[in-house]
């Protein structure tokens, strides 16, 4: 495994007690994905008992394939909309998705399933066996958000049939069925509405989609650095360590239980500054282009977290500049 993520790992390791998993059986949707693999890789040092389920569709198994050796670890290449019991686990982290814009709009029906189907699946398991249950939501559900920095009270400003519908109204809908599920079940659930999250195994694929790393691989080239509108709309950038110590805080918190919790970066940065910074760390040569900015989207992103702060004693920790660096140097690994 990389240098940059084994040392992300060990860092995380020493952030909750020893003990904080041991033993435990865990289940993990969209294990090979990007925020997945993390939590896959961090669990798993933990000495729980952790269980992938994943259908490659667009997670990578080079993500998790040195796990295979691992006594406490297994992998299920299974595609949660079809899973009707998953069985008995203590926890279950649910991550299964499609997250970039460009693949679920290339895949709206499939990203609508994903959300609608995989959702009932893992929460009929947990309702079985009485699991506990953390919930991937998105800061994608508060739309063309009008309050910035959002709060988890503000319902959103979603065009409910746009390109952009399939994975911002399907991400609503896990919350209202989370939700339901929780009051009539009285079902132990944490919701997490993660903000643009970045670092080691991020995937690169698409045009428009996942601005930071396509930014990162066209500077590197040395390539046009391609911004879409004129790249004042803003994105809230968390570093994935932060983003997994979030995640992991509000599966341990008792007070998180029943909670929707923002974990994202207060901090507002535009795309093109964005696209300069990542010049400027990379030495590039690219230049600077711009392209037509897609319907739809969002102007604005910032995150609220005086909740995460209250519930869970987060804040993210790793500067834009200090995870970029980061990120940028293992792009240039795998490149070589």
């Amino acid at each position: 495994m990389n240098k940059i993520i084994i040392d992300g790992l060990k860092d995380l390791e020493t952030r909750f007690p020893a003990n904080s998993f041991d033993g435990e059986k865990i289940l993990v949707t969209g294990a090979a994905g990007f925020i997945g693999s993390w939590i896959t890789d961090l669990l798993t040092l933990k000495k729980a008992k952790v269980t992938g389920l994943d259908n490659f569709s667009t997670g990578l198994s080079e993500n998790i394939d040195h796990l295979n050796e691992k006594p406490n670890f297994k992998m299920l290449k299974k595609d949660v909309t079809k899973i009707k019991d998953a069985g008995k686990y203590d926890l279950i982290f649910h991550l299964a998705s499609r997250p970039s814009p460009d693949d679920y709009q290339q895949h709206p029906i499939e990203t609508l399933f994903t959300s609608a189907k995989g959702m009932e699946a893992m929460l009929e398991t947990a309702r079985k066996h009485d699991s506990k249950i953390i919930v991937a939501s998105t800061s994608e559900i508060y739309g063309d958000t009008q309050v910035i920095p959002t709060p988890e009270t503000y319902w959103g400003n979603v065009n409910p049939t746009g390109p952009r519908s399939c994975y911002d109204e399907g991400k609503r809908y896990c919350e209202a069925l989370t939700a339901a599920y929780r009051k009539q079940y009285d079902l132990k659930t944490v919701t997490i509405r993660i903000f643009n999250t970045y670092g080691p195994r991020l995937r690169a694929e698409g045009t428009y989609g996942r601005a930071l790393s396509r930014f990162i691989n066209q500077a590197l080239a040395n390539e046009n650095i391609t911004v879409y509108g004129d790249g004042k709309q803003t994105r809230s950038f968390t570093y994935i360590t932060d983003t997994v110590k979030g995640i992991i805080q509000a599966a341990v918190e008792e007070k998180a239980v029943g909670e929707t919790i923002n974990i994202g970066n207060t901090k507002e940065t535009t795309i093109l500054e964005l696209a300069k910074k990542i010049k400027t760390l990379t030495k590039s040569n690219s230049k600077i282009t711009f392209k037509p900015l897609p319907t739809d989207d969002p102007r604005r992103r910032a995150a609220d977290i005086t909740k995460a702060k209250q519930t869970l004693n987060w804040t993210p920790e790793v500067t834009l500049e200090t995870g970029l660096k980061k990120t940028i140097e293992w792009f240039q690994q795998q490149n070589r």
